[in-house]
């Protein structure tokens, strides 16, 4: 390399003393090149220039020059970030897993300890076959003569092998079809069903395996909650880890419910068929594979022909599924199944009071009681004659009224249920609207109301007036429309008049009224309910309400109501018999039940129940809530406490039926047949009306004297002018002395 290759040097032509120059503003200023060729003159009439501009300057390339020395440092620097840089990934993946993994153990934790900690604990293999068996039960009445026999039909234990092969195709035709494809929970039908409803825009169609049915009708109740269908998937699991297939087929087949009693599959066979399970076809087996559904709702005896409809589906899946031939299913389908003379039995008017005893043995009893015989306290002639009663009436004015429903229960002195009537025709609705169905009771409730101002001292005689009142946005009117301005406490409550019952609710004060309700025995009240209260706006139902009044009769002793006398078993050991109480139980003082009782006594007598009136001493109140939805009366005589509700199942308005109205005549029937063979009288404990306490006061003598000395002065006045009478003047009239 010679001096010629090097690149020519380059002078600074600034001088190092004069300070840096400053660029102009704008583009930089390009240094001056002695060495460059100057470019031509500028021809000062040339517009633009011609030449285009010079290309760039090749871009150097890039990576290190291969002449430049290899650095290990700036390699492990390089290393280094790329580790650091993979820790903070692997590091935010390990937090996220943490998180997931603890949210996902906190998600199990809430679920198990808000829905699944109290699932029941399975029993042993064996016993799987009687848990929360319920007994049989015969009823008697108060006299001893049977009632009916009640209580659930098991029939034999079955085994798959002792039954025809569809019997048990049948139901996992019905409920089932992939039982043995699948576990205790069926993804695949979850999934399906859920793309159904999707479809459908509301249920079509249940994913429930037949695991999860017999989980739910062994342990569980049948409402539609997430708790419920948690613990029934938990308790599927269960049963699936202890039991096969084979034996989870079998229990459900010995205990599902068929409806009418009835329980497993040779239990309903017997009842609807009069044959034992071995026997059956298979139109009756794809039939009684169609009730587990709604064993109530498609019960035989209540309607065949939806069970029917349903029996042909189940027999199209079978031979969808080959579990029958073609001719198999056309021969059941012919072959219409009739029922045996077991299955019309009628149990008539005392459906409703079998229900609720049912209830309340099993209650006493347990669940797993033997087979009992129930003495209840009804009167078989009142059970019946209440529901003629009911039903002739409701019949009579079903088109003027517009009611279409009623109620009536009856109570004797000791609070023994004599009469229940839940509706007008029990195998048409066996909803029993006076234990089952809460409705508004209007002005029925208002005793409540005076009681609890009595309790504070307001009296019978105290003066209120009717007139516009308002309490924030609520203005309450009367029935009338009207008001009355001043009257009694007592001619307030004769009247039923709404304005004065919201003010003594409002003295008395809601937490006491919502105590004494609760007291007395009504339940379904807050503890301090709103002034609305007055008006009966909280729904209550009529067996409450009648043995609330039952307080009034008694002078202020609280009896619970009962229905059931005895149990024994069937073979004759005592489990139960009903003991009186020791010793009477107070809540309400007895002067101030005796005034109540003389108000209401004349409620019957001069005020809204007269037509309750059949001349014995009676008290009561009527009722009508909002709308005339519900009418309602209840009463009482020293032998009888009796509440009938009139109205209907949907709420929907009557025809302006006061509970004076059609309640009144229905209980004026009923007390006239219940008290035929009493004597007639007057309720004993009542007390004589307070009268007003004086004492005399100090200065009663001093008025008596000025009393005597101003009747004197005008007797000795009287006899002056007696002596000399003034002459009288012409047109002038004589005056008139003010004494």
């Amino acid at each position: 390399m010679n001096d010629w290759t090097l690149p020519p040097y380059k002078f600074d032509d600034q001088d190092p003393r004069e300070p840096a120059r400053e660029p102009r503003s704008g583009a930089p200023e390009t240094p001056h090149d002695p060495w460059a060729q100057e470019p031509p003159p500028r021809d000062p009439f040339q517009l633009s220039d011609s030449l285009p501009p010079p290309p760039p300057p090749p871009t150097p390339p890039s990576g290190p020059s291969p002449d430049e020395p290899f650095r290990a440092d700036l390699q492990h620097t390089a290393s280094r970030k790329k580790a650091r840089k993979l820790g903070w990934v692997l590091g935010t993946l390990a937090a996220l897993v943490l998180v997931a993994v603890l949210a996902v153990g906190g998600g199990a934790a809430y679920v198990w300890t808000k829905y699944l900690k109290d699932t029941p604990q399975l029993p042993s293999r064996e016993a799987l076959f009687a848990v929360n068996r319920a007994p049989g039960i015969r009823f008697e009445d108060r006299n001893g003569q049977v009632i009916a026999t009640r209580g659930p039909r098991y029939g034999q234990r079955i085994t798959l092998g002792s039954v025809p092969n569809y019997v048990p195709m049948a139901f996992l035709a019905a409920e089932d079809r992939r039982f043995y494809q699948h576990g205790a929970i069926d993804v695949q039908g979850i999934g399906r069903a859920a793309w159904v409803n999707w479809r459908g825009g509301k249920t079509r169609q249940g994913a429930s395996t037949l695991t999860q049915q017999l989980a739910k009708g062994l342990f569980l109740t049948p409402d539609r909650v997430v708790k419920r269908k948690l613990q029934e998937m938990l308790l599927a699991y269960r049963l699936e880890k202890v039991l096969t297939k084979d034996e989870i087929l079998e229990l459900y087949l010995n205990r599902i419910y068929f409806g009418a009693g009835t329980y497993g599959v040779d239990g309903a066979a017997q009842t609807y068929f009069g044959k034992p399970a071995s026997q059956l076809t298979i139109a009756e087996a794809a039939l009684l594979a169609s009730l587990p559904k709604a064993p109530t709702r498609l019960a035989l005896t209540r309607d065949m022909e939806r069970a029917l409809a349903r029996s042909r589906l189940i027999l199209a899946n079978m031979r969808k599924e080959g579990w029958i031939t073609a001719e198999q299913e056309d021969q059941a389908l012919r072959d219409t199944p009739r029922l045996s003379g077991l299955a019309l039995q009628d149990e008539g008017d005392f459906g409703w009071v079998l229900d609720y005893a049912t209830a309340e043995a099993v209650k006493v009893a347990g669940q797993n009681a033997p087979d009992l015989v129930v003495r209840l306290t009804i009167d078989p002639r009142l059970q019946r004659e209440g529901a003629e009663i009911v039903r002739q009436t409701m019949a009579t004015e079903a088109t003027r009224s517009g009611a279409t429903q009623a109620a009536l229960l009856s109570l004797s002195a000791d609070g023994a249920i004599r009469a229940m009537v839940g509706g007008t025709d029990y195998g048409e609705s066996p909803f029993n609207r006076a234990v089952q169905a809460k409705r508004q009771p209007g002005s029925s409730f208002k005793p409540f109301i005076y009681a609890a101002a009595v309790e504070k001292g307001v009296r019978p005689t105290d003066i209120r007036v009717d007139e516009p009142v308002k309490f924030g946005d609520w203005s309450p009117e009367n029935y009338s429309g009207g008001y009355r301005g001043p009257m009694t406490v007592e001619q307030a409550l004769i009247t039923s008049t709404n304005t004065i019952a919201v003010k003594l609710a409002q003295e008395a004060g809601g937490a006491a009224i919502g105590d004494l309700v609760r007291r007395f025995g009504v339940t379904s009240l807050p503890p301090a309910p709103d002034l609305s209260v007055a008006l009966g706006s909280y729904e209550v139902n009529l067996l409450q309400m009648t043995s609330g009044f039952q307080v009034f009769q008694q002078g202020g002793v609280r009896i619970e109501p009962y229905v059931i006398e005895s149990i024994a078993t069937q073979g004759g050991q005592p489990i139960f018999q009903h003991q009186p109480p020791q010793s009477d139980r107070r809540v309400y003082d007895i002067g101030n039940a005796s005034i109540m009782v003389k108000m209401m006594k004349k409620v019957v007598s001069d005020g809204t129940a007269k037509r309750a009136a059949f001349g014995r001493p009676a008290a009561g109140k009527t009722g009508t809530s909002q709308n005339w939805r519900d009418a309602w009366f209840i009463g009482f005589t020293p032998d009888y406490v009796t509440g009938v509700w009139v109205g209907n199942d949907n709420e929907k308005p009557m025809n302006k039926v006061v509970g004076g109205d059609i309640p009144a005549s229905i209980w004026r029937r009923f007390m006239m047949t219940a008290h035929q063979a009493l004597a007639v009288r007057d309720f004993p404990w009542l007390l004589p009306d307070p009268t007003p306490q004086m004492s005399p006061d100090p200065r009663n003598g001093f008025y008596e004297t000025l009393s005597a000395e101003f009747a004197r002065a005008a007797s000795e006045l009287d006899d002056t002018q007696q002596a000399n009478p003034p002459a009288a003047q012409p047109g002038r009239p004589v005056d008139q002395l003010p004494y």
